[in-house]
């Protein structure tokens, strides 16, 4: 069984200038589980919108790192970001995912509710 295919990079391109625009772009999935299947969403705000999801994302420990899950058939969780030029990038066991990346996943969920990809 072969690897499936990388996704595609978050939203905004590294080499782009977003030209005075925050340039937001936030994409979760979810991947585990007993089926093993991957779910996505993601919210690429603009104008106005964009202060609060970049909250959101400040407030999260990006430079931490994130202890090792336990026990088989967990869900994983990466989140990737992009902010202008700036990217953040973490992969986050289920048990873990708290406090602020437990806030910035929900608000990823709720934002593109009715279009998630699996």
């Amino acid at each position: 069984m072969s690897e499936p295919p990388a996704d595609p990079p978050v939203g905004i391109p590294v080499d782009s200038d977003a030209g005075g625009d925050d340039g937001v772009a936030i994409r979760v999935a979810r991947s585990g589980g007993i089926a093993g299947m991957t779910r996505r969403w993601s919210v690429q705000p603009s104008g106005g919108d964009a202060a609060h999801w970049i909250v959101l994302v400040e407030q999260c420990p990006w430079d931490e790192k994130v202890p090792h899950g336990t026990g088989a058939d967990r869900y994983s969780w990466r989140i990737e970001v992009r902010i202008r030029r700036e990217r953040h990038e973490q992969v986050i066991p289920e048990e873990h995912l708290l406090g602020p990346w437990r806030a910035l996943v929900d608000a990823v969920q709720e934002a593109d509710a009715g279009t998630t990809r699996i």
